[in-house]
């Protein structure tokens, strides 16, 4: 999986949010980041990750149990599909 190229994450003020740049994007609103969501983002940019990826580094960044760490990586990377903003 890895994130769809035009996107970018930026902050706004305490706030993250992915927006597109140089693509033609139709938001019916703003996509923002939770800060675990916005670590993740941050730790696979450019790069192709797996769900075990996102597990990984959630269990590393965070003081979680592992099963916790899959659910969340998991309903993240499925959010991030449905958004459009990531792909298998």
């Amino acid at each position: 999986m890895h994130l769809k190229e035009g996107y970018v994450l930026r902050e706004l003020g305490e706030d993250a949010i992915v927006i597109g740049e140089g693509v033609t994007v139709d938001f019916q609103r703003m996509i923002s980041l939770n800060a675990s969501a916005a670590y993740l983002w941050r730790s696979v940019e450019g790069r192709e990750f797996t769900t075990g990826t996102l597990t990984d580094l959630l269990l590393e960044e965070y003081e979680v149990g592992r099963e916790e760490a899959t659910s969340a990586a998991a309903d993240i990377a499925a959010a991030w599909i449905r958004a459009g903003i990531a792909e298998e």
